[in-house]
């Protein structure tokens, strides 16, 4: 299966800061090509690269005020090595964290998901989540909780993850976020996920069911999606001008169908993220 993925960020800078990306897909993907550049008035800055312990890729930089333009795209052929859990792994991914607060959502999850292990408990959270959120973009916000969205029962996609995040943990399965591209994704935008540690494998989770999970492609991955943004930048302000994300699915049409219509996804099947 081949996947071309593109973004493209117009941002404009109101002082000197340290701009940080995370749109780059991430470490272990394998790459047909793939093109990164971050430039002012026609001139290519130079980034940094540094690779986090879960294989997300960050590129940093050091910039002045004024306009800058980001343009990435990829070429992803197949799918990506599975890495196996380390113990580390799945002891940070069984603890709450700041949008995942498991400890808050204790009791509930208890109530609800007692008794179900494995893949019956995984069906079942992405089921309750499904069913008791409304895909609601704007109604949320980035300081917003799983314990938020559990109240509220709107959200965007991270809200939805967080949420399924939180309550597997409560039910002492390791989860952890996935930021990533969507082919087939309505509207394109970047997209989050979850993954579950079921039986010695990454298993995901879309309960906003927007996306075919066969298709996803991952960019980085973390304890919630503060681990996980696409843009961060530290000692002054900036704007975000323009924003597009592109990702789709290259071959016959039954393989593009097959990989990115999230109608032909079969949620009561286990997949990893390829």
């Amino acid at each position: 299966m081949q996947r071309v993925v593109r973004a493209e960020l117009d941002l404009l800078v109101e002082g000197e800061l340290d701009l940080i990306l995370s749109v780059a897909v991430a470490a272990g993907v394998p790459l047909g090509h793939e093109r990164l550049s971050l430039t002012r008035d026609g001139r290519e800055l130079a980034l940094t690269e540094v690779t986090d312990a879960a294989g997300s890729r960050l590129h940093r930089v050091r910039v002045d005020p004024g306009p800058l333009q980001l343009r990435y795209d990829a070429l992803v052929r197949g799918g990506a090595e599975v890495v196996p859990a380390s113990d580390l792994d799945t002891a940070v991914y069984l603890r709450p964290s700041r949008y995942a607060p498991s400890d808050s959502v204790f009791a509930q999850a208890r109530r609800q998901f007692g008794g179900r292990r494995g893949i019956d408990l995984l069906a079942a959270v992405e089921a309750f989540v499904a069913e008791t959120v409304t895909y609601s973009p704007g109604l949320s916000l980035g300081t917003d909780s799983a314990v938020t969205t559990l109240a509220t029962g709107q959200g965007v996609c991270r809200d939805y993850a967080h949420l399924v995040i939180a309550l597997l943990r409560a039910m002492d399965v390791p989860a952890r976020y996935v930021a990533c591209y969507a082919p087939g994704l309505v509207p394109m935008d970047f997209h989050a996920v979850a993954e579950a540690w079921i039986d010695g494998r990454w298993l995901v989770v879309d309960a906003t069911r927007l996306s075919n999970r066969r298709g996803l492609v991952r960019i980085a991955t973390g304890r919630d999606a503060a681990d996980c943004a696409f843009l961060s930048y530290y000692g002054a302000n900036l704007s975000l001008q323009r924003m597009l994300v592109d990702a789709r699915v290259e071959g016959e049409a039954a393989v593009v169908a097959a990989a990115s219509d999230p109608l032909q996804d079969d949620r009561a099947s286990p997949v990893t993220i390829g």
